[in-house]
């Protein structure tokens, strides 16, 4: 059994829908991050940089527990526990490991702080939403145009369409029109529609 601490983030939805994808059985820890529930002691144990999401896994490689943090870790972890999502080929593993890190370094940092600045900021600074707006823009630009010539960001539907499609679930929050961006929004639509996005991507559940 996988224990999976997460909250209702881009990056802790990446990992609940590779859980679903995979058909992996897994418990939810919800880590409330608005009421600082990732500095607990017992929460920094498995996740030093008090992030989520983290996992520990009690059927680790060698047979015992393992616990990982942060997201593009985990993505790689699962899918060589289940051979999938990460192409088996040279070639098509570092395809889909350099998007996954496209994804780490820029989606995910770029978005993130456009996110911020519209949204939480304590006030405006036109600065701010200037310079990680058009860096958004750009970066939707960079996916639109790599997906115009595959299906997917490595050809083949992996882990780096995983990690990147719950911040693009989030284009209204950066205030992007996927009109814009049309192979972008074909990708995201047909990402959309798969039964096992829909269920991670509604993890953890609130009431």
């Amino acid at each position: 059994m996988i224990t999976l601490y997460t909250w209702g983030t881009p990056n802790g939805r990446k990992i609940s829908v590779m859980l679903e994808e995979c058909g992996l059985a897994y418990q939810v820890h919800p880590v409330n991050i608005m009421s600082g529930d990732q500095f607990t002691p017992e929460f920094v144990a498995i996740s030093p940089n008090s992030k989520i999401p983290a996992i520990v896994d009690e059927q680790g490689p060698d047979g015992k527990p393992i616990s990982l943090f942060e997201s593009g870790a985990i993505l790689i972890y699962l899918a060589a526990k289940t051979g999938r999502f990460l192409p088996q080929g040279e070639r098509g593993k570092y395809e889909a490991l350099q998007w996954l890190m496209f994804q780490m370094a820029s989606i995910g940092p770029s978005f993130g702080q456009t996110h911020h600045f519209l949204r939480f900021a304590s006030e405006k600074v036109p600065y701010a939403i200037e310079r990680f707006g058009n860096e958004t823009r750009r970066l939707y630009g960079v996916m639109n145009a790599r997906l115009e010539k595959a299906d997917f960001l490595a050809g083949e539907y992996s882990i780096a369409d995983i990690a990147t499609f719950p911040w693009v679930a989030r284009h209204e929050f950066h205030e992007v029109e996927l009109s814009l961006f049309p192979a972008v929004k074909r990708w995201f639509d047909a990402i959309a529609a798969r039964p096992a996005v829909q269920r991670g991507m509604a993890v953890p559940k609130t009431v």
